[in-house]
């Protein structure tokens, strides 16, 4: 028998976050805790991450669908993937939950060299967006942290400025030396995104995520079919569910990446069906956090490993909170750590 219950919290940034939405000074995850009669002492843990304007569930009844889980998550448990189709991120947290309740309620979902302290997944450094002797004084402290990949949020600055903070960075470091990737969120309109593009790829850059925003599928597929620099999706995933939708979307506009995030996809089993739709097509992918929590993070990134995808992930964001959950997560010279000595501490949520 099982038994459920959800815990609401807000994380705080540490500095402003800065996106072409607006600025975050905190978001909210609710954590969902399950347990079964015949595991006492045993509890798994799962994170419903909301990031708003973009989660799927940021509208009203969230709180009421998640007592209405917990209510009745015996039965949930065994038809979550259709009756919670249209709540992604308490799919995702239900999914985390009994995973981890399965494996012993210790927060090892997914074993493997990286939960024995042995593998280091390589990260991204995440630049908000802000003034530009902000974004450059971000870029100095992740290079000299050991990023050697780094990632830009762009779109909310007057063009030009972008391209002198993008252009300090090149006068500096050649591609060889630092990989830059970066992330419109949809701010580029269909009309300026090829000029822009154009002069982005001066700057040899890696990839571009969603240039503009999503739902104008034809669009999006001829900027990837002309685009100088690789297209990424991310919000264009949002919202699309089963195999035949996933090939239709990827049929159409042949991006070079996905950004995969299962917390709007609807968890991992959700997230493996991109994965293996863009494999067949030889498109590429990395994982990205949806503004987790070490508790969310930490099972993107047992995930991750399990996968064995090799390319540099964006999971750097576990420092970004004054109060995140204390974990055996650590980032050090560019790399996340699972440090299986260091406790958790879930006092905060329980």
């Amino acid at each position: 028998m099982l038994t459920a219950s959800y815990k609401k919290h807000t994380l705080y940034f540490r500095n402003p976050a800065g996106t072409s939405r607006g600025i975050l000074q905190s978001k909210t995850s609710y954590f969902i805790l399950i347990s079964a009669s015949g595991q006492p002492g045993i509890t798994g843990v799962g994170e419903c991450s909301i990031i708003p304007g973009l989660s799927p569930d940021d509208r009203p009844g969230l709180e009421e669908k998640l007592r209405d889980v917990c209510t009745d998550i015996e039965n949930i448990s065994k038809i979550r993937k259709d009756y919670l189709s249209s709540w992604p991120a308490i799919n995702a947290a239900v999914e985390m939950a009994i995973q981890d309740l399965e494996t012993g309620g210790k927060r090892i979902l997914f074993a493997s060299t990286c939960t024995g302290g042995v593998r280091r997944i390589p990260i991204h450094g995440l630049i908000w967006m802000g003034k530009p002797e902000s974004m450059l004084h971000q870029i100095d402290e992740k290079l000299n942290s050991g990023f050697r990949v780094i990632k830009m949020k762009i779109g909310a600055l007057p063009f030009d400025e972008e391209i002198s903070v993008i252009r300090y960075i090149r006068k500096h470091f050649k591609e060889s030396d630092i990989e830059i990737r970066l992330d419109a969120n949809g701010a580029f309109s269909p009309a300026e995104a090829n000029v822009k593009l154009e002069r982005l790829s001066e700057f040899n850059i890696h990839s571009i995520e969603q240039p503009f925003r999503p739902g104008q599928p034809e669009t999006m597929a001829e900027l990837c079919l002309s685009s100088p620099i690789p297209v990424a999706l991310d919000e264009e995933l949002t919202g699309i569910s089963g195999v035949e939708n996933i090939n239709r979307l990827l049929d159409l506009i042949r991006p070079q990446y996905l950004v995969i995030k299962p917390s709007l996809l609807g968890g991992f089993e959700s997230a493996e069906s991109w994965i293996q739709a863009a494999s067949k097509r030889g498109i590429g992918w990395w994982a990205n956090s949806a503004l987790e929590s070490n508790i969310g993070l930490n099972a993107l990134a047992q995930w991750v490993a399990a996968s064995d995808n090799p390319i540099v992930q964006g999971l750097g964001t576990g420092s970004l909170y004054t109060n995140n959950i204390p974990s055996p997560l650590t980032g050090i010279n560019g790399e996340l750590r699972y440090d299986p000595v260091h406790p958790w501490d879930l006092s905060a949520i329980q």
